[in-house]
């Protein structure tokens, strides 16, 4: 079971390679320097777009002294990224807002357990709870002659609804995607992606309070509805 789970994990860290530069470079075609979608060199903090994504909420991106690595901004899994977030916006006096509800992080989550179609249909028309289950897109209908050509992975593992570890293991799959990083490991100079996953199911599995309680039911009902 354990070679079968990491052959599965190595199959969506190569197809997300590829897949992720593609989306950022729809979005922004003009992007300089290129992302590439082999060679993972120029991503991460070595670009204006990844590292905006990947920069811990509790920085500015903007600040040179982040982009330059400077020793007093380390970057753990302790702070979220800015991908994470609904539009990248982080309030800083409500840090919960718009938390796992990124867009990257909707379609990376689509593209592995749905398929890469219904990933695809997440930028032709605005997100929304309905668009989110893992039985697809609901109102995604088929044309004549078009055929599935295979079982999407929600329904092979007989996954009825969105769960805390899968959340996490998108968030940790996209995060790897976007970094520099050129073959999987778990520690990325100070960020550790062990730490980064079990972060995000502490939070989700384990709330430390009545309303931070309220807040996750209220956010994997929206994942789910």
């Amino acid at each position: 079971l354990n070679k079968g789970a990491d052959r599965a994990r190595a199959d969506d860290t190569t197809r997300l390679k590829v897949t992720v530069a593609s989306w950022l470079m729809q979005l922004t075609p003009s992007l300089s320097p290129v992302i590439q979608g082999q060679n993972k060199m120029g991503r991460g903090f070595n670009n204006d777009s990844t590292g905006r994504l990947i920069c811990p909420v509790d920085y500015d991106w903007n600040d040179l002294h982040i982009r330059d690595y400077h020793p007093d901004y380390c970057v753990t899994a302790y702070s979220w990224p800015a991908f994470l977030y609904k539009d990248e916006q982080y309030d800083p006096q409500n840090p919960t807002n718009g938390l796992f509800k990124g867009h990257l992080l909707l379609k990376t989550f689509k593209y592995i357990f749905t398929s890469p179609t219904s990933a695809e249909m997440e930028d032709q028309e605005e997100p929304s709870p309905d668009n989110i289950s893992t039985q697809g897109h609901p109102k995604q209908r088929r044309t004549t002659g078009e055929h599935r050509t295979r079982c999407d992975v929600a329904g092979l593992l007989n996954m009825k609804s969105v769960q805390p570890r899968a959340i996490a293991y998108v968030a940790v799959q996209l995060r790897f995607a976007l970094s520099s990083m050129g073959s999987w490991r778990v520690v990325d100079d100070e960020f550790n992606n062990q730490e980064f996953y079990d972060n995000i199911i502490d939070f989700l599995e384990l709330p430390m309070t009545p309303d931070a309680s309220k807040e996750v039911d209220n956010l994997l009902l929206w994942w789910n509805r």
